[in-house]
């Protein structure tokens, strides 16, 4: 049960935090957040753990947080700051392959005890970052325009822009995260795995981001809770 309880927190503690950098630090804080969360996730991904009975990959919480960032984003600064928050991701992970693969080019000192392991990693780093750029791209992109599609239906049918908040967050990100599980999971582990696992690992990796999307809902209402808060606040200070 080890692992399992280490995913369910792991859910919890990086909700949390996104949460709580966009409280503190508003779509600065998310912008933050998306850097660190791409790099975290596209490192993260190379780990193969078991739990709750399945063989998955390591690192779809994290980025299923970036899904949450743009949603937030886009319910709450406009699409405008969403897109900038996935291209910030892209060049995130543009400037982390450059600069984790110049390591690989030193020569350790003798004394050196770092480096095996450094290169064991990111070694295998290029490959599955290449893959996470351009589908992190594709996917990103899409989810930023379906969840202003949903938005343009939920507030054609009823005439409030505030109404129907899940459908849009939960449609919006269903659609992407299989998109990002079967396009993800081919090109990094296509000629890796047998196809056994890898229909393992999409199917795996779509019922957690069903779960993580689901979960993050939530976190989307109280995001726009505490940006009407603060709002409200700055116009009673103006006053």
């Amino acid at each position: 049960m080890r692992n399992e309880i280490l995913l369910i927190a792991s859910l919890v503690v990086i909700y949390g935090m996104v949460l709580l950098w966009y409280s503190l630090f508003g779509k600065k804080g998310l912008f933050c957040w998306t850097v660190l969360a791409t790099i975290a996730a596209n490192i993260e991904v190379m780990i193969l753990i078991d739990a709750f009975g399945m063989e998955q990959t390591l690192g779809n919480i994290l980025f299923a947080s970036t899904f949450l960032t743009t949603d937030i984003l886009s319910e709450l600064e406009g699409k405008k700051s969403a897109n900038t928050a996935v291209n910030i991701g892209i060049l995130t992970s543009l400037c982390f392959i450059v600069i984790s693969q110049s390591w690989l080019w030193y020569l350790p000192n003798a004394n050196d005890f770092v480096f095996d392991g450094i290169k064991t990693v990111f070694s295998n780093t290029p490959r599955i970052m290449l893959a996470g750029l351009i589908v992190y791209a594709i996917v990103q992109k899409f989810d930023v325009w379906m969840y202003h599609v949903w938005w343009k239906i939920t507030e054609k049918r009823c005439g409030d822009s505030k109404r129907f908040l899940w459908i849009r967050n939960n449609f919006s990100t269903l659609l992407s995260q299989l998109l990002n599980a079967v396009l993800f999971t081919v090109a990094a582990f296509g000629d890796v795995y047998d196809i056994g696992t890898l229909l393992n690992i999409i199917g795996v990796s779509y019922l957690i981001f069903i779960v993580t999307s689901l979960a993050d809902t939530p976190i989307v209402y109280f995001a726009r809770h505490l940006s009407e808060k603060r709002k409200n606040k700055q116009s009673a200070t103006a006053l």
